[in-house]
């Protein structure tokens, strides 16, 4: 690993990480429902990925970039952890349903979006 590679994954997960917060602070609510910023940090990183990984796929730029925004920035942005923590949080609670719900709207929906980012970039590319 290269100093520029360790500083690019750095840059990327800070912002990432600060835009997690972020959501979470403005979208999820108390208790142990469905927590929207989660969700949302999920589903945009993975969307960014998708798009990012066919973008990089198509680009000359140095390797660093795609560490700065695959790795540290959608690796920041999205999260298992607390994905996790918050269905402990809704099993301890007896929350089945929501547990169910949850798993598959963030990995069905993180799917789906990493192929709709693909096709967006298609979309996007220019010829």
């Amino acid at each position: 690993m290269t100093g520029w590679a360790f500083l690019a994954v750095s840059v990327g997960a800070v912002i990432g990480a600060n835009l997690r917060w972020g959501l979470s602070l403005w979208l999820n609510g108390p208790g142990h429902g469905l927590q929207g910023g989660t969700l949302l940090a999920n589903l945009a990183g993975a969307g960014l990925a998708g798009f990012f990984i066919s973008w990089f796929s198509h680009s000359s730029l140095s390797p660093e970039w795609r560490l700065l925004v695959i790795t540290g920035l959608c690796g920041a942005l999205t999260t298992f952890s607390t994905f996790s923590l918050e269905l402990m949080g809704a099993l301890q609670s007896g929350k089945w349903l929501v547990v169910l719900a949850s798993v598959a709207v963030h990995v069905l929906g993180s799917l789906a979006m990493v192929a709709v980012g693909m096709w967006l970039f298609g979309l996007w590319r220019p010829v």
